[in-house]
Order: C-alpha cells, then sequence, then structure tokens
C-alpha cells in the first residue's frame, strides 16, 4: 500500500503542483505584455488563461498533501524533522499562492487600467518566485530526505 500512495502523492505533484509553477511563472511576462497592448483581445485571452490554469491547479493540488500525509503515516516518518519542515513549507508556499500571487493575477485580469501597472506585475513575479522556490525546497527535501536510511 505503501508504493501506491507514494506513487500518487508523486504523480499528484507532477500533475497539479507543476502546472501551477509554470502558468504563475509565465504570467508576470504575459501581463507585461498585455499591459502594453491593451487593445490586444489576445494577450488578455493569455492572462485569464494562465489564471485559470493556476486557479484550477491549486485545487487539485491538496491532493499532494493528502496522499503526502497517508504515505508518510504508513511509512512510519510522520515526526521527522525532514517531514514537518516540507509540510510548514507546503503550507507557507499554499498561503503564498492563496494570499498573494492567486488575488494579484485576479487583479490583473479584473482590474482597469489603475491595476494594470509594471509595478503590480514586478511584485507578481516577486511573489510567484517565493511561491516556486518553496516548492523546490520541498521537492528537495522529499528527494534527499535527511537522516534516511535509504542512502538517498
Amino acid at each position: 500500500m505503501t508504493k501506491f500512495l507514494l506513487a500518487v502523492h508523486v504523480l499528484a505533484a507532477i500533475v497539479a503542483i507543476g502546472p501551477v509553477t509554470v502558468a504563475a511563472s509565465m504570467f508576470p511576462p504575459a501581463a507585461r505584455r498585455a499591459i502594453e497592448a491593451p487593445d490586444d483581445v489576445r494577450a488578455a485571452e493569455t492572462l485569464r488563461l494562465l489564471y485559470r490554469i493556476c486557479q484550477v491547479y491549486a485545487v487539485v493540488g491538496v491532493v499532494v498533501p493528502v496522499f503526502g500525509f497517508a504515505t508518510a503515516s504508513s511509512m512510519y516518518v510522520l515526526g521527522s524533522a525532514w517531514l514537518i519542515t516540507s509540510i510548514a513549507l507546503t503550507a507557507l508556499a499554499a498561503v503564498v499562492l492563496g494570499a498573494l500571487v492567486l488575488p494579484r493575477q485576479s487583479a490583473l485580469v479584473e482590474g482597469g487600467p489603475d491595476a494594470r501597472t509594471r509595478q503590480a506585475t514586478v511584485q507578481l513575479a516577486m511573489f510567484t518566485g517565493v511561491f516556486n522556490l518553496l516548492w523546490a525546497a520541498v521537492t528537495v527535501l522529499m528527494i534527499v530526505r535527511p537522516g534516511s536510511t535509504t542512502g538517498a
């Protein structure tokens, strides 16, 4: 059962978190293009699409920690420092996405000219970078697992 849970956890991370990180990273430059060409319908559609991808896959991404907890429980590692750190970083990444990235994307998609500024895209890019770095740190912890007996 542990191998099944681990496989679902890893697949869910790839399928759910991957699109969010890529779409969120693509959003600020796409927003800058939309700001520079306010009448470009295609640029506006691209923003809406990237925002929708981030929204949908953020919700789907909830599966990752659910199966992560199930996997950790079956492996008896719930008290491991690397896992607790990973859980904390995952929670922080979720907060950054939900409180800082998605609302700013929404403002750029829905907002008028006052909301569509270069400064808004720079700030969004920074928060997106923090989100991506948090996921990179979680990924490294999941692979390296300090103190693991697997030799990894």
